[in-house]
């Protein structure tokens, strides 16, 4: 197949890199003046875990367009959620027919966010990985699995599209039936967590203090009802968050989730994207709905963000 990738970020990167092993064409979308300033090539250092444990070094050469042309058999598309809006606008003109794949996170409903795309042009998805990119260097890793959603009428013939497409690359799809109830959840899952970065300053200093996935879960429980509010249903890794007691919460993700020298550690710890955006998503619909969030306010009030409330 070939493949677009929307822009040349840690996710578009690694699964970009994956495809190409597998014998995909891939190419990256990036803006105008963009690719001389990103350069053809990318230095990596990543964790594969398709098959056991292996780290890839290597100096990856990348092909990368300013224009989108109509000869692709998939877009893939995975940026910051606040810029997905105005993707899914440029795309409803450039992209044609050509099928797309939205893999990112999403809190307002799957219709409304990619509008004016159409429905039955679009599966929405979730990647296994993590990481960032500074100086040209990505590291990072991803895990064998990734998540898409159940065929709904009308995209069967995409789904089967992507399925082919992550299978002939060794990895392996958990379906999610109500994709929509389960991105409600881990973007709520992701507030909770980038309060607690905001209050540290980073997402590796997120990892040096013990009571940070205590308080991930305390942030959690404040937002039980927005996720109701919305009509989510809390799923397992939310009930986790909400049921267990913030101690015990805290030292299972200190010393199992994200203990030192895991992937998953590893993969907070190389992000060095900017926090905020999901707290502010958030504490926007709560505010509607008259529903008080004081711990994530409170996180929220030191940022940027702030004044947009």
């Amino acid at each position: 197949m070939k493949i677009l990738f929307f822009g040349r970020g840690v996710i578009s990167t690694q699964y970009a890199w994956a495809f190409e092993q597998a014998g995909h064409t891939v190419e990256f979308y990036v803006r105008k003046g963009r690719k001389e300033t990103l350069g053809s090539r990318i230095e990596l250092e990543m964790w594969d875990t398709r098959k056991g444990k292996t780290l890839i070094k290597e100096s990856w050469n990348v092909k990368l367009n300013e224009e989108i042309l109509p000869n692709y058999d998939l877009i893939l598309v995975s940026v910051n959620t606040e810029q997905l809006p105005e993707v899914a606008q440029f795309l409803s003109t450039a992209a044609g027919n050509t099928p797309i794949l939205i893999f990112n996170n999403i809190w307002q409903d799957l219709k409304s966010s990619i509008a004016p795309l159409s429905m039955n042009n679009v599966v929405f998805g979730f990647p296994g990985a993590g990481g960032g990119i500074a100086d040209n260097k990505l590291r990072g890793g991803f895990l064998k699995m990734v998540i898409l959603e159940k065929p709904r009428a009308g995209t069967e013939h995409i789904n089967q599209l992507v399925k082919e497409c992550f299978e002939s690359a060794h990895f392996k799809i958990s379906w999610v039936k109500d994709m929509q109830n389960w991105l409600w959840n881990h973007f709520a899952m992701n507030a909770a967590m980038e309060a607690e970065v905001l209050k540290r300053g980073s997402f590796p200093a997120l990892m040096n203090h013990s009571a940070s996935f205590s308080n991930v879960g305390l942030n959690m429980r404040e937002m039980i009802p927005v996720l109701k509010a919305r009509g989510a249903k809390l799923d397992a890794i939310s009930l986790l968050l909400t049921k267990i007691p913030p101690g015990l919460l805290g030292t299972l993700f200190n010393k199992v989730i994200f203990a030192k020298g895991s992937l998953p550690r590893l993969f907070v710890e190389y992000n060095n994207s900017k926090a905020g955006f999901a707290v502010l998503e958030v504490v926007r619909e709560a505010k509607k709905a008259g529903i008080t969030l004081p711990r994530l306010t409170m996180a929220f009030e030191i940022t940027e963000y702030a004044k947009e409330i």
